[in-house]
């Protein structure tokens, strides 16, 4: 089996101008396509990542036999010069277009791709609510008052969801982004930050989950300071604390913080764990597939973590792709601990980019055992946008 042509897909969505999901669909000689997903949905890259996997397509994937995977993966980290660097960008590419490979070679063989990765060890995948500070609805809100924090957890709870994450920190008191919170806060901010989670406890009671998520916008001091309210309103985890370029940031905290610490997303590959796995720092690891080098390298980061105890949560924060490749790799590794359901996955302008809609009930995803990932692109929609051939 030989490839014989690469789409590359960089989504527009005029109802959401700032979410651009970056698909690649390899095709081959014998019939039988794969698809990929880029981790760069949103903010700055998607274009960039676009154009890489373009590039990588046109010297490295013409002619080449899908099936072997470990192959490419090496010779796209070595080859491309970059790649023995690091970036989300090279990183991302290469993981759209491993996923795909691994879709390619699950349908050739006729079989859902977690039999490729060790076989079923989790049935049902408990699942949270994401990123409730943009509400839990139809639209996407910034939400401001602590009132509508309680009442977004009252809307995933309805639907069955046990588990709810939210970033109390990232709007002020007017509901204006701020993306620099190193800096000491002030008591009336401590206090808003309380209320927006206490109002979410108030609302689901003590039974169900809380997850404080960070984005990496504290610095240490901050972090710590904070660490006392995310202890008293009993998160399961405290998520992206600190940022990745100093790992010894993620260390001050994890000793001073006694809730489990969680990260990941921006760390990408084997490599870029290690720190974080040595010194234990890290409780939860949260390796994005479209990041982290698809499922080539992201069993292996998860089976490296898994010597420390580390349990996994896949970061998930992009098209319908993301989310079923995350099933398959979170189905087969037996440290997974909670599947991620970002707000963005339940919106109209998200699900429609794929013929299959996968979706949990009640607070449970099953993974799909149809062929390969068990997701296809929607031609309807994503010709729409921007796309490339290589050939």
């Amino acid at each position: 089996m030989k490839i014989t042509r690469v789409e590359i897909f960089d989504i527009e969505c005029p109802k959401r101008p700032v979410w651009n999901p970056v698909f690649v669909r390899i095709h081959t000689d014998e019939g039988i396509s794969g698809v990929g997903e880029a981790g760069l949905a949103y903010d700055l890259g998607h274009s960039a990542a676009a154009h890489m996997i373009k590039e990588i397509a046109e010297a490295m994937l013409i002619g080449f036999n899908p099936v072997n995977t470990e192959l490419l993966w090496s010779r796209m980290l070595r080859e491309s010069f970059w790649g023995l660097g690091g970036g989300p960008i090279i990183y991302a590419a290469m993981s759209a277009i491993d996923t795909a490979l691994w879709d390619i070679k699950a349908k050739a063989l006729n079989v859902p791709l977690y039999q490729l990765l060790g076989g079923k060890t989790n049935e049902k995948l408990r699942t949270y609510a994401s990123q409730l500070q943009f509400d839990w609805d139809s639209e996407v809100t910034r939400l401001n008052d602590p009132i509508d924090y309680g009442r977004a957890a009252e809307k995933a709870v309805a639907q069955g969801y046990d588990a709810v994450k939210v970033d109390p920190i990232v709007y002020d008191k007017t509901g204006a982004g701020h993306f620099d919170r190193t800096k000491l806060f002030s008591q009336p901010e401590m206090r808003l930050f309380r209320a927006r989670l206490q109002a979410i406890r108030d609302a689901v009671g003590e039974d169900v989950d809380i997850i404080f998520e960070c984005h990496s916008l504290l610095g240490v001091s901050t972090a710590i300071q904070l660490g006392e309210m995310v202890e008293d309103i009993g998160c399961l985890f405290y998520e992206e604390p600190v940022n990745y370029l100093n790992s010894k940031l993620h260390d001050k905290v994890a000793k001073r913080v006694n809730v489990p610490i969680a990260g990941g997303e921006r760390l990408y590959n084997r490599w870029g764990v290690r720190p974080y796995l040595e010194d234990q720092s890290l409780d939860v690891l949260q390796p994005d597939i479209g990041l982290c080098g698809g499922f080539t390298e992201a069993k292996k980061v998860c089976d490296y973590a898994d010597i420390y105890d580390v349990r996994i949560q896949a970061h998930v924060c992009g098209g319908p792709v993301a989310t079923a490749a995350s099933l398959h790799l979170e189905t087969a590794i037996p440290n997974f601990l909670i599947h991620e359901h970002h707000t963005y996955a339940i919106k109209d302008w998200n699900r429609e980019l794929c013929i299959q809609d996968p979706q949990p009930v009640n607070g449970f995803f099953e993974v799909s055992e149809a062929p390969g990932i068990g997701i296809d692109l929607n031609d309807k929609i994503v010709y729409r946008s921007p796309h490339m051939e290589v050939k």
